[in-house]
């Protein structure tokens, strides 16, 4: 049981259930129906102090990237992800457009229909494996601009190892984008 009172965000919405989730940035958030009085809201968060106490950060979460270390980032992946793009392009047997670099809150990658590429600058905060795991999975997309059983074949044909590194961007990446300013 958690031994200070704990503070926390509520959203309420149509929804029907109540529920607690720990935000990229170690803070609380509780969803619950409109209709729901502050009351019922607390006791619900009384209930859970074992299961928040467990899953909260234990210290609290990195300083926000300066804009200065942004451009950094932005300048170090112009300078790595095109070649490594143009290395898994060779491989995979594909071509691409332009490759533009930004700092994303959802996306770590993505690949347009015309065969442009984007890539999340913060990338460069991720081992080099997780890097090489999102060139590829966006390269993949000029065979397959899907998620189908095809498209990851195709990834697994050039990273057998690629479920490790989408399990790293999973666990990690919050965090990651949790600093953006």
């Amino acid at each position: 049981m958690m031994d200070t009172p704990l503070s926390y965000e509520i959203r309420y919405s149509r929804r029907n259930t109540i529920s607690l989730e720990i935000t990229p940035e170690g803070g609380l958030l509780v969803r619950c129906p409109r209709q729901m009085p502050r009351a019922a809201v607390d006791r619900f968060v009384t209930e859970k102090q074992d299961w928040i106490a467990k899953h909260l950060p234990k210290r609290p979460p990195p300083p926000k990237l300066t804009e200065a270390e942004l451009q950094d980032l932005a300048r170090q992946a112009s300078q790595t992800l095109p070649q490594r793009a143009a290395f898994y392009a060779q491989r995979l047997g594909v071509t691409y457009g332009r490759i533009t670099i930004r700092s994303q809150r959802t996306r770590w990658g993505s690949c347009s229909a015309k065969g442009n590429l984007n890539f999340n600058c913060l990338l460069m905060r991720a081992p080099v494996q997780v890097q090489d795991y999102v060139v590829v999975h966006e390269l993949c997309h000029r065979k397959h601009m899907n998620h189908s059983p095809a498209f990851w074949a195709e990834v697994a044909g050039i990273l057998p190892d690629y479920a490790a590194q989408r399990a790293w961007l999973k666990e990690n990446g919050g965090a990651l984008i949790a600093r953006l300013p």
